[in-house]
């Protein structure tokens, strides 16, 4: 009889390889793990789901570490559990048996079918072919969700109590086209319109995109997600700031598969690693 497979866990997390910076580098879209209940489950193409996935982007700030931040990743894909979602986004169609937790007001994500559990692949077809149960939910919740957020809150309050200060870097990536949207830059900057970390951090990331030769934007499309809006407490010293990373940049967008610009795009974004995390020495009482 067969060893049964582990399970796998819910992030991966590296601290850093050199002096160490209050910074944390996240990633929580890159997880490509599916579970085979899920994929039992689905009623479209694996590839639908993989083409929602930031793919390659814990790879793009794999260098984190060694410029002194801690890396977080996640495992699981997103259209399993989103990380950037409130566990709270929950939609009550979606179960045959009652919903798994706590819910909040429908927001215009969970109408659009894109909540804590997405009900929508990349084509914008219903991924289940039944209704989940809310055992699953529950399960998705507190064996994923809960963990990876707990670790980010353990080291933000860690970096906190030791250097009066912590900087959260959440890192996506976005299509090269868009509906509507003809010419999306390079990067894009997320800090809520200002709200969630100080104007110094988003210039000097945007500086140093711009010095690289990319084209960056604030807050267009994208202003910050779940995790900034969660996180980011400036007045307490505690500043998220979420960028957006151009998938023509890296990758074969098609096929989920690196581009040739892959090695080219993972050095700049080293580069970034480097210039945030002297940034907060300086930053930090």
């Amino acid at each position: 009889m067969g060893t049964p497979p582990r399970p796998v866990t819910a992030f991966t997390l590296s601290k850093p390889s050199t002096d160490p910076a209050p910074v944390i580098f996240s990633s929580p879209h890159s997880g490509a793990h599916y579970p085979d209940s899920f994929l039992k489950a689905l009623r479209v193409p694996l590839m639908d789901l993989r083409r929602t996935e930031d793919a390659f982007v814990d790879q793009l700030v794999a260098d984190g570490p060694a410029a002194g931040g801690i890396l977080i990743s996640a495992t699981h894909a997103r259209a399993f559990v989103d990380l950037n979602r409130d566990a709270r986004e929950l939609d009550p169609e979606m179960f045959a048996d009652g919903l798994p937790g706590p819910s909040a007001a429908p927001s215009p994500r969970v109408k659009a079918g894109l909540g804590c559990f997405p009900k929508i692949g990349a084509c914008g077809d219903a991924i289940y072919a039944k209704k989940l149960s809310a055992d699953e939910g529950r399960f998705r919740l507190a064996q994923i969700h809960t963990p990876y957020h707990d670790a980010i809150q353990r080291e933000i309050a860690a970096l906190h109590q030791e250097f009066g200060c912590a900087l959260l870097i959440d890192c996506h990536s976005m299509p090269s086209a868009q509906p509507g949207r003809p010419d999306l830059p390079d990067i894009v900057l997320g800090d809520r319109f200002g709200s969630s970390c100080t104007s110094q951090l988003t210039s000097l990331v945007e500086r140093t995109f711009r010095g690289l030769g990319l084209t960056v934007s604030r807050n267009a499309p994208y202003a910050g997600g779940y995790t900034t809006r969660r996180y980011g407490r400036p007045k307490r010293h505690i500043h998220a700031l979420q960028i957006e990373i151009n998938r023509r940049l890296y990758m074969n967008e098609p096929d989920v598969k690196p581009g040739p610009g892959m090695d080219r795009t993972r050095a700049q974004l080293a580069s970034v690693c480097e210039e945030i995390c002297r940034f907060a020495h300086r930053l930090c009482p």
